[in-house]
């Protein structure tokens, strides 16, 4: 009994180094991403590199990032706006809930801390001081909205590439991407089915208005600012 007991606590007391082990990398990669991260932006700010209204692209580490990747063809599965506000640069994202990220934080969420930036062609012409306050004002009447977990088209709830579409198109009037349905994805790898089956159960609307980060990412309003 004594030694079955020895066994058992050894075999806990292993299992504790390893979870240890394990969320103590996970955190030391979050900072060391986060500390990259500042450093990029400090490079970017000082060389006046970004600009309000760019976007901003990453391979989210969320729990539904790789159904987005695979439905889509393509690493980005998250995306946001770049804003100052408070005289420093933030990302509008739409999380849970919608709401402004510090930019080097944002940067550090991604996979491996990579990102691009893409911004409006002839954004100095396009982008005035007064339609970036139209960008600002459509901007703020969706902050704190839920997450849209369900990529529905209405504004009650928002996910992020329908935020900058809909920023974009309201405040700008440009569309930046095309509009598809959701049958125009790719359904038919086991990660999206089982992601389709968890959201829709066996009701899945393939013929809803849905706009994806690749999407936005592949129009050409757009050229590539920087990247890391």
């Amino acid at each position: 009994m004594v030694k079955n007991n020895r066994v058992f606590l050894t075999v806990i007391g292993c299992a504790i180094i390893i979870v240890g082990a394990f969320f103590g990398k996970k955190k030391l990669d979050a900072m060391n991403r986060f500390k990259s991260a500042t450093e990029n932006l400090k490079t970017l700010t000082d060389k006046n590199t970004i600009k309000e209204g760019d976007l901003i692209f990453q391979t989210s580490l969320s729990r539904q990032s790789m159904a987005v990747q695979l439905a889509t063809h393509s690493p980005y599965s998250h995306c946001g706006i770049i804003f100052k506000k408070d005289l420093v640069f933030k990302v509008l994202e739409a999380v849970q809930p919608v709401k402004y990220t510090a930019l080097d934080s944002w940067m550090a969420k991604g996979r491996e801390g990579q990102y691009i930036i893409r911004r409006l062609k002839n954004s100095d012409k396009i982008l005035t001081k007064d339609v970036l306050e139209k960008l600002k004002n459509e901007a703020g009447k969706f902050l704190n909205k839920k997450y849209d977990i369900y990529f529905d088209w209405s504004d009650d709830k928002m996910y992020c590439s329908e935020l900058i579409w809909k920023v974009y198109k309201r405040g700008a009037g440009i569309e930046i991407g095309k509009l598809q349905q959701l049958k125009d994805f790719d359904l038919s790898s086991k990660a999206v089915k089982e992601k389709m089956k968890e959201r829709y159960g066996d009701k899945i609307p393939l013929n809803d208005t849905v706009i994806s980060p690749v999407s936005i990412f592949n129009s050409d309003l757009l050229e590539t600012v920087t990247a890391e």
